[in-house]
């Protein structure tokens, strides 16, 4: 076809769109829709995915974790941990005793995890204090009733007051603050600025419980971490022969690897989810335009008696198809990222834009318009001209 007919066929589908702008606004919307919640719910999941690595690796990356799901099969002791530090690859190891307890500070009152463990702790999982002063070996030694708070803890129990130095009542027993740690956030779910953290001695009494079910380890370097992985899961097994179902020892890397592939196969439903809508636009696309061949039979009937050819008559309506897809899928890319950047604003989750997204949804929404575009064209330009002049 020459580009002469080509451009004509172009200025021929934009005066049909432009005369009804209501029903080709109607026929864009499956597309403006579907091209907006595929952007829209990619962007949150792949921010929820970057937020989750982002959070993991802030962690430290050189940071090891032995998780004991069964304790009655597998008991960490005191002996178990300092072999633990024995090993050549490992600088520091807190173990750790958790349980809920109520902290109570005149009429401040808080239901908040406690954290028993020793003084590596700080150093091992990569926390900052910003007053007072942390755990000490002889506190744990003289089960000593000190705490020190997160940054939450300390303002619900404290408000504006100082903290440090003055006492908490936990199950009617009065604890000594002596620091407050830096706030971390929300990581994985859970907030790391709701705890009590005490020595592991003392928490055994006010939990009630002397089961370990965590230990975290901390390597002399990132280089060190498999080496030391290794060193941990040999005493692991040395320790406990043929337990290994009760317990795990990971390390960033390996936790980073499984949270990014459950946060990518979210994404990837999502945006299937959001594709659906995508192909309900299509339908609704192909039904406007055999609606539309049917009123303008005559019109084409006309056409083609003064000499319109069949690849005329069909390019015309495909044309008509494409672009509304087109105008659709740009309305839809802008409708999605303006939507996307207001629930980044006035929300706590984490967008992540991709130029890859969008552009696979706009030639997504392209693509439709080609394919539920030409069963309609095709039945234009297969009409007769005596018979399409006849129809009323």
């Amino acid at each position: 076809m020459s580009g002469l007919n080509l451009v004509e066929a172009m200025k021929m589908a934009m005066r049909s769109i432009k005369t009804s702008k209501v029903r080709s606004f109607l026929t864009m919307l499956g597309i403006i829709i579907g091209v907006a919640s595929v952007i829209i719910l990619v962007s949150i999941g792949q921010g929820s995915s970057q937020s989750v690595k982002d959070q993991i690796g802030s962690l430290g990356t050189n940071l090891l974790t032995v998780s004991v799901t069964d304790t009655d099969a597998v008991e960490l002791t005191d002996q178990t941990v300092a072999s633990f530090k024995e090993l050549s690859g490992i600088e520091d190891v807190a173990p750790v005793i958790t349980g809920r307890v109520s902290a109570k500070n005149g009429e401040n009152s808080t239901q908040v995890s406690m954290t028993g463990t020793n003084s590596a702790y700080l150093s091992v999982r990569d926390l900052e204090l910003s007053q007072g002063r942390f755990l000490a070996d002889m506190d744990v030694e003289l089960r000593q009733k000190v705490v020190v708070l997160g940054s939450d803890t300390a303002e619900t129990l404290f408000q504006n007051q100082n903290p440090i130095d003055q006492a908490i009542q936990i199950g009617g027993t009065s604890y000594r603050v002596i620091g407050v740690l830096k706030s971390v956030g929300t990581s994985m779910g859970t907030s790391g600025d709701d705890v009590i953290i005490t020595p592991i001695s003392t928490a055994k009494r006010t939990t009630g419980s002397t089961t370990i079910s965590t230990v975290y380890l901390k390597a002399k370097s990132e280089d060190a971490v498999e080496r030391a992985m290794y060193q941990v899961q040999g005493t692991m097994t040395t320790t406990f022969p043929n337990q290994s179902d009760n317990y795990s020892v990971s390390n960033q890397e390996d936790l980073m690897e499984t949270m990014s592939s459950v946060s990518d196969t979210m994404t990837l439903m999502l945006g299937g989810i959001a594709s659906i809508s995508l192909l309900v636009g299509g339908i609704g696309i192909m039904n406007i335009m055999l609606v539309s061949v049917s009123e303008r039979t005559k019109e084409i009937g006309i056409r083609k008696a003064i000499g319109a050819n069949r690849t005329s008559i069909l390019l015309q309506f495909l044309i008509e198809s494409v672009v509304l897809s087109c105008l659709g899928g740009l309305i839809g890319i802008g409708l999605g990222l303006g939507i996307a950047k207001l629930i980044a604003i006035f929300s706590s989750l984490t967008i992540h834009f991709s130029f890859t997204i969008t552009l696979l949804s706009f030639l997504f929404s392209l693509c439709i318009g080609v394919i539920f575009g030409v069963f309609p064209a095709n039945k234009a330009s297969k009409l007769r001209p005596i018979e399409a002049l006849r129809h009323e």
